[in-house]
């Protein structure tokens, strides 16, 4: 990887990973909740400076960051204890524990929140540019299911087994994460629209040669939009790359997916410098429209992780909060800060885990 491919890599992962802080930044303060420090990276800092009550940080590990709140990890084996010792309030006052319930959940859920609103905004601007895959059939395979069952050219598909389809991409999404029913045989409900008239059918799809089963249709062709589709079809778009996650995840947990189909920061920045490499013969179009689709999969990403409910991230801290406003008792926070630094723990523990791994696939 060249140099300049790393530093695209470096920025585009601090980008959203400072969006997803932000948001927890500008939910705080709207909060009233004081912000003992903002920082970017992890480890020792590098850079830093003091503005009112918050510490704003450059750290020298350019993956993660944080946004520490008064209060916000007591009984975390005192880990911030130093940094609050040096803010002047009164005891409870401004800290994050010492709002409701509902104050505190839009102050952890605003993270993911900032990184669909990024993703959002990203697709809104390559769509901008390179148009959108609309769920436009360009032809059809010989003697293949979708013909069978009379599909013609132009049609535009709008559901798969009650699933409502607005891309191209949703199609290719749907197909490949049920590749199993169709292997045993079972056929697809397809409605589309053929003339302005809404035929529905059952495909039986085809083996294409190399162990996929696929509907015999082709399309993908991206289409110019006007401005009140382009926000339509951003919202599509960042939903695909959700669903997307969520289905990999599933088979993620049902052993679909491997450690060799998963990828870390520096897996992630080894496919960034790659895309970069290819795209840059064809011009700087091609790169900044490739790294915004890398953006939008990675914030799209960052967001669901964060919402799943486990100790330390943002969902299991919801989860948390949930249960507090149906039984109206608080988790002493001594428990809870350490139900967080053990779910904490073994994150840190995976992601090494996925570290190595992504730097014995990039050198073996």
């Amino acid at each position: 990887m060249s140099p300049v491919s790393i530093i695209i890599a470096i920025f585009i992962f601090s980008f959203i990973i400072f969006f997803h802080e932000l948001g927890h930044f500008l939910l705080a303060k709207a909060n009233h909740i004081k912000v003992i420090e903002f920082s970017m990276g992890m480890g020792p800092r590098i850079v830093s400076f003091t503005h009112g009550l918050t510490r704003y940080s450059w750290k020298v590990l350019p993956f993660g960051g944080s946004c520490q709140m008064a209060g916000e990890f007591s009984g975390m084996e005192g880990a911030y204890e130093e940094e609050e010792e040096k803010i002047e309030f009164l005891p409870g006052e401004g800290t994050f524990n010492s709002k409701n319930v509902w104050q505190r959940m839009s102050v952890v859920a605003a993270g993911p929140v900032f990184n669909f609103i990024l993703a959002f905004l990203l697709s809104a601007i390559l769509i901008a540019m390179v148009g959108i895959d609309k769920p436009v059939v360009s032809s059809v395979s010989e003697g293949g299911g979708a013909q069978q069952a009379g599909m013609q050219a132009g049609d535009v598909i709008t559901e798969i087994d009650g699933k409502h389809i607005h891309l191209y991409s949703d199609i290719v999404n749907y197909i490949s994460f049920h590749q199993q029913k169709m292997s045993s045989g079972g056929s697809l409900e397809v409605s589309w629209i053929h003339d302005g008239e809404k035929k529905t059918a059952l495909v039986t799809p085809e083996d294409n040669g190399q162990g996929k089963y696929v509907l015999g249709i082709r399309g993908g062709k991206n289409y110019k939009v006007g401005f009140s589709e382009l926000i339509k079809y951003s919202y599509y778009e960042v939903g695909y790359w959700i669903t997307t996650t969520w289905n990999s995840l599933g088979m993620l947990f049902s052993g679909g997916v491997t450690l060799d189909d998963m990828a870390g920061p520096v897996g992630v920045v080894s496919a960034i410098g790659e895309t970069y490499e290819e795209s840059r013969q064809d011009g700087a179009f091609y790169v900044v429209a490739n790294m915004l689709n890398i953006g939008i999969l990675l914030t799209a990403n960052l967001g669901v992780m964060n919402l799943l409910p486990f100790p330390a991230l943002d969902g299991g801290r919801i989860v948390f909060l949930l249960i507090e406003a149906v039984t109206r008792r608080k988790m002493k926070p001594e428990i809870e800060g350490r139900i967080n630094l053990a779910g904490l723990m073994f994150l840190m523990m995976l992601m090494f885990i996925i570290m190595f791994h992504d730097i014995y696939r990039i050198i073996k």
